[in-house]
């Protein structure tokens, strides 16, 4: 029997549920043949339907949202098969848009009904019903099973995620407390359980996840290159029709659009908004709503990975003031579990199901931990891993001061942008299908050779590291404009041959002239010694970004680069490899400059660093 023909790529599943418990729908016709089919209120096991996971025991819910809309929810919910109706378990729930039954982002070629297999990874591979827990996962408003209209994270989803908090903590078969567990939009849900400040939320895993939903879409009111298709690939979603065996009431929310047409268009238009300071975004900015929040946190983030950036996650940690976890490191959008084809970790560090169900354990059971796990692991540029009490970790911050100097703002004129239109993808995907990679196109590289002998950019380069040292958090550049237009700031590691790595960037959208300040995403990049930082600033000629050029001179004057540095020396190594994706992104990033000028900044350690 073919039970996962046509599978999407991303492994699938996980959400949560509330109220009625129901039986799933009936399978389509030519799967029912000699199948047991389960009667009503009556849960399935996987003995019965080879979707449910072994060991578990599957049935459906509806409930209500939070916000009084009249949304109603559907999760599908995993019991331990082996334990009575009415045991008390502990509840881990995940909450997303991937969880409908034939599919995560498209049909993925199902031949019965059953509940999604997103995280029959972490189900199976963490011995969930063999340790006693229950597995929740609930699809969000307009998703799988349930009604309402798609909200970006906004208000609508986040009472969502409320009312799947409330509902997992208050069944009987529920000892009240529940973690959270998802990656990418699920990991995001998991914020948003944070930040609603619930008693009865104990502990968040959260890989991978965007810290602000502005910035997936838009950076500096300038907008990437999915900031239609993105919106456009969730719609499908949304859409996604049921499968022929659901029940009439699953059937009848999933085809809630149909009916709701504005649904669809109204998530089109609100998301194509670039004032990060709208009402719109302030409703989705997850790091500045973290603040005063403590439940539990377990994250993961890849510094170099090109879907989900760390922009904004040194802000949402900082304003998170309860126990935290976290896994950093050199990896594109990946599980801590995921392996590549070779068989080789994704993220480079074993024991992941092992360090979530001791984090889960604690605080979901109260079970001192058998091991003692450091709070921070983090993988370096260099691929060495090092355990921290906190991070970022800073020996010295300091302002460099850079260069003044002028760009003109043609986005990369006519062959780039022929380059671009001809190699870019599209823009239509979702946070799980996101480019593999951002490779430097032949136009930047070129561009980045000539240095300031280039007229859309212009360099200022720092005193050769005088020891190994290593930029860390999140650097911040403020610079005055004489004009508006756009900018466009990179960070490379420059070799004493030449050799340059673009590790680190942003860019704005220069209104008018005077002063503009901005991060650039998290990093934890070391410099090996003779090393130097060179910082470009100029036009935005990368397909990252759909600028519209200004076609003006603008002269930068009063630059500075805030810098947190740590000094490698005091680093308390710990297990983990060289993660594969480094080696590609280096790859990828970098190039050979023959233009390397004098240098006008220091490079440096505290003395005490």
């Amino acid at each position: 029997m073919n039970l996962r023909r046509n599978l999407s790529p991303v492994a699938a599943a996980g959400a949560l549920a509330i109220i009625t418990t129901l039986t799933v729908g009936g399978l389509p016709a030519g799967a029912q043949a000699g199948t047991a089919a389960a009667a009503a209120d009556e849960p399935i096991t996987h003995e019965e339907n080879p979707r449910v996971p072994e060991g578990a025991a599957w049935t459906e819910a509806y409930f209500p949202s939070s916000d009084g809309s009249g949304v109603e929810l559907h999760a599908d919910v995993l019991r331990p098969a082996d334990l009575p109706a009415d045991a008390k378990t502990p509840v881990i729930l995940s909450v997303g848009p991937y969880f409908a039954h034939s599919g995560q982002t498209g049909p993925e070629g199902w031949d019965r009904v059953g509940p999604s297999a997103r995280f029959q990874d972490f189900v199976d591979g963490a011995g969930l019903m063999a340790r006693g827990y229950t597995f929740v996962m609930v699809d969000l408003r307009g998703f799988g099973g349930s009604t309402g209209c798609l909200d970006w994270v906004g208000p609508g989803e986040q009472a969502d995620v409320r009312a799947a908090i409330e509902w997992s903590a208050s069944q009987p078969w529920s000892n009240g407390k529940v973690g959270m567990y998802g990656k990418s939009y699920d990991a995001v849900t998991g914020l948003v359980g944070n930040n609603l400040r619930m008693d009865a939320l104990k502990a968040v895993v959260a890989q991978e996840p965007v810290w602000d939903m502005y910035n997936y879409l838009f950076s500096n009111k300038v907008p990437r290159p999915n900031v239609t298709g993105t919106p456009a690939a969730y719609n499908s979603i949304a859409t996604m029709p049921p499968m022929a065996g659901d029940s009439d009431r699953y059937k009848a929310n999933a085809l809630y659009e149909a009916s709701h047409p504005k649904c669809l268009s109204d998530n089109m238009i609100n998301n194509n908004n670039p004032d990060p300071d709208s009402g719109y975004w302030r409703a989705r900015n997850l790091a500045a709503d973290a603040a005063g929040t403590g439940t539990p946190l377990f994250v993961t983030q890849g510094f170099i990975e090109p879907n989900t950036k760390p922009e904004d996650m040194e802000e949402y940690l900082d304003n998170h003031q309860g126990p935290q976890r976290g896994w950093l490191g050199q990896w594109e959008h990946v599980r801590g579990n995921d392996t590549g084809a070779d068989g080789r970790l994704s993220m480079g560090r074993a024991g992941w199901f092992d360090e979530v169900m001791r984090f889960y354990d604690q605080y979901l059971r109260g079970t001192d931990p058998s091991v003692t796990d450091p709070a921070y692991v983090i993988e370096d540029s260099l691929g060495h891993w090092r355990a921290q009490a906190i991070w970022p970790v800073t020996a010295t911050s300091y302002d460099a001061r850079l260069s003044t100097g002028q760009y003109l703002d043609d986005g990369g004129a006519s062959t780039a942008a022929a380059e671009a239109a001809a190699t870019v993808d599209t823009g239509r995907w979702d946070l799980e299908r996101a480019p593999r990679i951002e490779p430097l196109s032949r136009t930047e590289r070129n561009r980045a050779k000539k240095g300031d002998t280039a007229t859309t950019s212009f360099w200022t380069w720092s005193t050769p590291a005088p020891q190994a040292l290593r930029l860390t958090g999140t650097p911040r550049i403020t610079l005055n404009a004489s004009t508006s237009g756009n900018v466009m700031v990179r960070l490379w590691d420059v070799a004493p041959n030449g050799r340059a790595t673009m590790f680190d960037e942003n860019v704005a959208l220069v209104e008018r002239n005077g002063s503009i300040s901005f991060d650039l995403k998290s990093t934890d990049w070391t410099f090996e010694r003779g090393h130097r930082l060179g910082v470009q600033i100029g036009t935005i000629d990368s397909n990252r970004w759909r600028a519209m050029p200004s076609g003006h001179t603008i002269k930068i004057s009063g630059a500075r680069l805030a810098l947190d540095v740590q000094g490698p020396r005091s680093d308390a190594p710990t297990q983990g490899d060289r993660s594969p994706y480094l080696d590609r992104y280096l790859a990828a990033n970098t190039t050979t400059l023959s233009n390397v000028g004098p240098s006008t900044f220091a490079l440096r350690l505290s003395r005490n660093g």
